[in-house]
């Protein structure tokens, strides 16, 4: 979630085509092959072209071929997964503003493919894109072979030129995305060609999982983008690229604020890749808008939809509980899945640009007067556990003795009147000696938890502070968070399944104002707030900054330990950010004619519905507990805890 309708929309956007190639629709049609060109002689450094015979003859080539299946032998292609989503995407960019949204794992993150993948279970490089590759970490780079079957989903080839023109096109400003522009002017130095199909990447820092960097790129279709240019934002704003991934969306699949659909591409040159061959088994996808929580779950027990990822308690005890119908008879399946990954950053997001919030007291006492022991208690029902920092998880780089702050009014009311907030109103919310009220806005995004958050808000009445609760849909929700407009959000990022956490996202000032500091590290009494970052807590501190440059420079595995556990501890004392919740398995309810592998998922799943795709549709079982439910036969209950990894956390 980097960034993130009208219902009323109804008509069908006929402009989006799969693998389309008129992408001007209507607008100037131009060319940009000799701007690129352009760009690539003009930087030596950054893009090089060598023959194979400049390729280190002593590189030691794998290709992964060793690493088991993932997915079930037993999956059946075909069929149609029906299943919802929240809210209508803004846009089907990937980049650029609004384009951070969740629906953007079902076109790009989830189902693209990069050179090489992280195995799920083994965590060992298995072959995507490419047929073979070479890790040189004394020259920092990383060789690599493409497959030369590789197509887009238009039937083009996939060649080294495409990978050149993923750092063309993310490097450029026409696609108003500073984090993209960062990523790839810093974290990579070169990239060379050697033949339509060879190419090498080198990396700015030896750092102890370079390799997956350099192996998960992704290249981007050059020939689709012939006109990108200043108007990328709007031209591109509903086009449907070619993709190297197994689905596309097709002419008419695509209905503005109701509906998307995602047809298998028959063609997909990968479709028997020994690693890919047992996932993406549907033959179309269904998503639906379905905003209200409620809604979601009785369209899920109608059948309307095939499965649903159980986020809260009242739904998996008290609205689908075992004793329900549908469960007791077996027609809906109910798993508990326990995963192998770092834990999201459930907790509170406090906007310290905003004025009052960029009193530290103000913070702290906002985190000694957040009861989440009682949250996890009354509201998750004991099944969750604190959260203790927003970089758990991470092993050795996660801090290894910081905790949570307690609720303890008394503690939070010392800080508040430190703060200036030391008289009761008549209403019981602290004053100031101006007559300020110790007020402020908990937004959040999630409809889900709308249940969740008057306990916040009644526990810290108890120590004189006022939380607004504003509960807003998805994508109005987000848009606030992003443009920084927010007092305190109640959100999480999802986290990458990464050896370390990152930190110049989140914690470094120019993702939370422009030109921050002037040169002597003061404060520029100019800066403007940074918009579309994940710096929602407006973090801005020099020697912070300096830390994380470090941090991102290192290659150096026990410097960059060390220095995690100091920005980590700088981030706890700066208490911008309240630790919520965490959770070590996600909860599946499916109808039974959605089946799944043995062991259930893969050690990695992130707990969403469509991350590695190992599920399959049994249409046939469909129609046989359709008709069974109406004659009232039944089938034997299955409530499955799959805890397999539990013990490897």
């Amino acid at each position: 979630m980097r960034k993130l309708f009208n219902s009323v929309w109804v008509l069908v956007f006929a402009g989006v085509l799969a693998a389309c190639s008129d992408s001007g629709s209507g607008t100037e049609v131009r060319d940009n092959s000799e701007e690129v060109a352009a760009f690539y002689t003009a930087n030596p450094e950054k893009f090089s072209f060598r023959t194979l015979a400049d390729i280190p003859a002593d590189l030691v080539w794998e290709n992964g071929m060793e690493q088991p299946d993932i997915g079930s032998p037993d999956a059946k292609k075909g069929g149609t997964m029906f299943d919802y989503m929240p809210d209508f995407p803004r846009t089907l960019r990937t980049v650029g503003p609004d384009s951070g949204n969740a629906f953007r794992r079902f076109i790009y993150d989830n189902v693209t493919l990069g050179l090489a993948g992280e195995h799920p279970n083994t965590f060992e490089y298995y072959p995507e894109l490419a047929t073979e590759w070479a890790i040189s970490p004394e020259t920092r780079t990383v060789y690599a072979r493409i497959h030369p079957d590789a197509k887009w989903s238009d039937g083009e080839a996939i060649t080294v030129d495409d990978y050149f023109f993923t750092f063309y096109f993310n490097m450029s400003e026409h696609i108003v995305d500073p984090w993209y522009n960062n990523f790839y002017e810093t974290r990579f130095t070169n990239i060379t060609k050697y033949d339509d199909h060879t190419l090498s990447i080198t990396m700015a820092a030896a750092k102890p999982d370079m390799a997956s960097y350099a192996l998960g790129l992704r290249p981007t279709p050059q020939h689709f983008y012939r006109e990108f240019g200043d108007d990328f934002i709007d031209r591109y704003q509903w086009q449907f690229p070619p993709t190297t991934g197994p689905y596309v969306i097709n002419d008419g699949d695509l209905v503005m604020g109701r509906s998307i659909a995602f047809t298998r591409n028959d063609g997909w040159w990968a479709r028997d890749n020994k690693f890919l061959r047992y996932r993406f088994n549907p033959d179309r996808i269904q998503l639906s808008v379905i905003r209200d929580p409620n809604n979601q779950i009785e369209a899920f027990r109608r059948g309307d939809t095939d499965q649903i990822i159980v986020n809260t308690m009242e739904v998996w005890y008290d609205q689908l509980p075992d004793s329900s119908a549908e469960v007791a008879n077996g027609y809906i399946h109910k798993s508990q899945f326990h995963n192998r990954r770092p834990r999201s950053s459930w907790g509170l997001w406090i906007n310290s640009a905003q004025p009052v919030l960029e009193d530290v007291n103000v913070r702290l006492g906002i985190q000694h007067a957040s009861n989440w022991d009682l949250v996890i208690e009354r509201y998750f029902r004991g099944d969750y556990t604190r959260l203790n920092t927003s970089r758990d998880g991470f092993g050795e780089f996660s801090h290894p003795t910081i905790t949570a702050r307690q609720y303890d009014i008394d503690l939070a009311m010392e800080y508040f009147a430190w703060a200036g907030f030391e008289r009761r109103g008549a209403d019981g919310i602290l004053v100031n000696a101006g007559g300020q009220r110790l007020a402020f806005t908990l937004t959040t995004p999630y409809e889900r938890f709308r249940d969740l958050l008057p306990i916040l808000r009644e526990e810290a009445l108890k120590a004189g502070l006022e939380l607004r609760l504003e509960v807003l849909d998805f994508t109005t929700g987000i848009k606030k968070l992003d443009e920084k407009q927010h007092d305190i959000g109640f959100v999480s990022y999802g986290v990458g399944a990464e050896m370390y956490p990152r930190f110049w996202e989140y914690y470094h000032s120019s993702n939370a104002f422009d030109n921050a500091f002037l040169e002597d590290g003061s404060v520029n009494p100019a800066r403007q707030t940074e918009s579309n970052t994940n710096n929602l807590e407006s973090i801005a501190i020099y020697e912070m900054d300096q830390m994380i440059e470090q941090f991102d420079a290192s290659s150096d595995a026990e410097e960059m330990k060390a220095l995690s556990h100091r920005l980590i501890q700088m981030h706890h004392d700066y208490a911008s950010f309240v630790p919520g919740y965490a959770q070590d398995f996600f909860r599946v309810a499916h109808w039974r004619w959605v089946r799944y592998p043995a062991d259930f998922n893969v050690a990695r799943a992130d707990g969403t519905n469509f991350d590695y795709f190992v599920y399959w549709i049994d249409e046939a079982m469909r129609q046989e507990t359709l008709a069974a439910r109406r004659s009232g036969q039944t089938f034997e209950p299955q409530i499955r805890v799959y805890n397999q990894y539990r013990e490897l956390q």
